[in-house]
């Protein structure tokens, strides 16, 4: 998959003008409502006998517009958005840069200038996209300003049995702890990537050693509890019970940043400095305080076997 990165003014075009069959949109979490309007464009792609494209932004919206409260944490950050969207087949990726110069632009601009002359000859996108400043822009209006130079499709709501798939959605649930519900609105487990970092060694004291992972502080994070966990580094899973929280037990809770911390089952080698991934299959418990070190030590005995059979399904 070739990837472009874009920015208005300076950098808008490529040497490479197409023809694509384009989906656009943020796509964060790249759930199966997502999926919908990527196959979507891959399949008009193959009918058009052209090169399937995504075209997404970063930051979120949220970063550039709202304050700290109102950021957004991501579902999928890059790379992770990237490695997913070629595993999907997809052939060429822009990555454009949401600033205030892209902010400002008009609909008409923005379809002249990453529609038209990168030589895009359809466009698929969700009935609620927009683009162009202060969100002007709809697909009805992309469809009426095209010229007949390209094509366009949009993807009305899709849905479960309960509600719209939304990235909203998505935070919300996992704001809940509840990765199977989520898992199911994206169709694979909930990722998070990160770097094993040097840690307290608590764990390795209380006879249960784990991997300390430093995930990207942008980057959303299941509710504070114990969850069974798939654990991949180099391309080999393991089973793992996983700790995401302040420990209670050792800190005060309400001047502590929330730290991951995995105990891999069946596993020893070194995993300092490794990147890894973090699959979040199924919530155990909430996260507590103990009355005492060994009556933590008893429960992670139970959490462990717990992960374990829940992994063994």
């Amino acid at each position: 998959m070739e990837i472009y990165h874009l920015q208005y003014p300076s950098h808008t075009a490529i040497d490479d003008n197409g023809p694509f069959s384009l989906a656009i949109g943020f796509f964060d979490g790249l759930h199966k409502g997502h999926q919908t309007v990527i196959n979507e464009a891959k399949a008009k792609a193959k009918e058009l006998g052209i090169r399937s494209a995504v075209m997404t932004f970063n930051p979120h919206p949220s970063h550039l517009f709202g304050n700290g409260a109102d950021k957004v944490g991501y579902i999928t950050k890059y790379p992770e958005k990237s490695r997913l969207l070629e595993q999907m087949g997809i052939d060429v990726l822009f990555i454009v840069t949401f600033d205030w110069n892209l902010a400002s632009l008009s609909p008409e601009q923005f379809i002249e200038i990453f529609i038209k002359q990168l030589g895009v000859k359809h466009v698929t996108a969700g009935f609620d996209f927009t683009f162009g400043s202060k969100g002007a822009g709809t697909m009805e209006q992309m469809a009426a300003l095209s010229e007949g130079e390209y094509g366009t499709t949009i993807i009305e709501k899709v849905t479960d049995s309960e509600d719209k798939i939304s990235s909203t959605r998505i935070r919300k649930l996992l704001s809940e702890g509840d990765v199977e519900k989520t898992a199911s609105l994206l169709g694979r487990p909930f990722r998070s990537v990160g770097t094993v970092i040097d840690g307290e060694k608590r764990g390795r004291q209380l006879g249960f050693p784990t991997a300390n992972v430093s995930v990207d502080e942008e980057a959303i994070l299941p509710a504070n509890g114990v969850y069974a966990v798939m654990f991949s580094i180099a391309g080999q899973s393991y089973k793992g019970v996983c700790n995401v929280g302040v420990k209670p037990t050792f800190h005060d809770p309400h001047i502590r940043k929330p730290s991951v911390e995995v105990h891999v089952l069946d596993f020893t080698s070194d995993l300092y400095g490794k990147e890894v991934a973090v699959d979040w299959i199924a919530r155990i418990r909430a996260e507590q305080k103990f009355n005492s070190v060994d009556e933590l030590i008893d429960q992670i005995s139970k959490d462990k076997e717990t992960a374990r059979q829940l992994l063994n399904k």
